[in-house]
């Protein structure tokens, strides 16, 4: 059946992918972008199968109409990809007000606003999906990525909150947490904090190595992770979470195992605080 996706930040990165392999694919992709001329090619092969928008992600106000016509549009949305998002890296003392304020309008606020506002859509159609992009970062915390990890773990627990919110309308929401992927993120689109020379010293520092020597290559295929993507819209019911390469198992594993086995060792402490 030929499906209505809805797909913030199409201009690069995984909804790029995402978008070129849906509407190859004969599917219709309603997909925001900073600038028109960066999805040109796209107006020009697809026609009136993609419909683009302007959508800065910290620019709240401006989410609902987006959806909104985007809906009017096409005459339905099945489903919805919070994609749009970018890194911000350096020690937390490091981060400016300003880069603090934006990462979380665009990562956590901005993917919250924008769910809100194609629920009732969903809801009113009588179902679709969600797909939130996170990250392994919404399960495991590094050094130097405070923020970034701020706006994951947050909207994973939106998220894991919502699907149940809205199962019983037949939505069904997943979270996908890449590993690390060949895409613009690590050198294109992420950005560093100011840096403090007292930091040298910490394992904050490390990140800012990496991005500065721009020498560390990631080993996840992006056109892989999004066909990986698109195939749980098949499934049912839909995976809560969709985790794509090896590096992100195996930190989501550790940091799971690790996790439970401090929780686990609280057990007299926490039974012995009840009434």
């Amino acid at each position: 059946m030929t499906r209505t996706w809805f797909i913030t930040g199409v201009s690069t990165g995984f909804g790029r992918h995402l978008a070129e392999q849906l509407l190859s694919a004969g599917d219709r992709v309603a997909g925001t972008v900073r600038r028109l001329d960066s999805v040109a090619d796209l107006v020009e092969s697809y026609g009136a199968a993609f419909h683009v928008s302007l959508l800065e992600m910290t620019d709240t106000a401006a989410i609902r109409p987006v959806v909104d016509a985007a809906h009017a549009h096409f005459g339905r949305l099945d489903v919805v990809v919070s994609n749009a998002g970018y890194g911000l890296m350096g020690a937390a003392e490091e981060l400016t007000d300003e880069q603090v304020r934006h990462q979380l309008d665009t990562n956590l606020l901005g993917s919250i606003q924008l769910i809100r506002a194609a629920v009732g859509h969903l809801r009113a159609d009588g179902g679709g999906r969600i797909l939130q992009l996170s990250s392994v970062g919404g399960q495991v915390a590094w050094p130097g990525g405070s923020l970034y990890h701020a706006t994951k773990w947050g909207i994973e627990g939106f998220a894991d909150a919502l699907a149940d919110e809205v199962a019983p309308f037949g939505i069904g929401v997943t979270l996908v947490e890449p590993g690390g992927a060949r895409t613009e993120f690590r050198y294109g689109n992420s950005q560093l904090a100011p840096k403090i020379d007292a930091y040298a010293v910490s394992p904050a520092s490390r990140i800012r190595q990496v991005l500065e020597e721009r020498t560390s290559l990631a080993i996840g295929d992006p056109a892989r992770m999004a066909a990986a993507m698109i195939a749980t819209v098949d499934q049912t019911p839909a995976p809560r979470r969709l985790v794509l390469g090896s590096d992100a198992w195996t930190a989501i594993t550790d940091a799971l195992e690790a996790r439970l086995a401090e929780v686990r060792e609280q057990k007299s402490v926490a039974f012995s605080t009840d009434l």
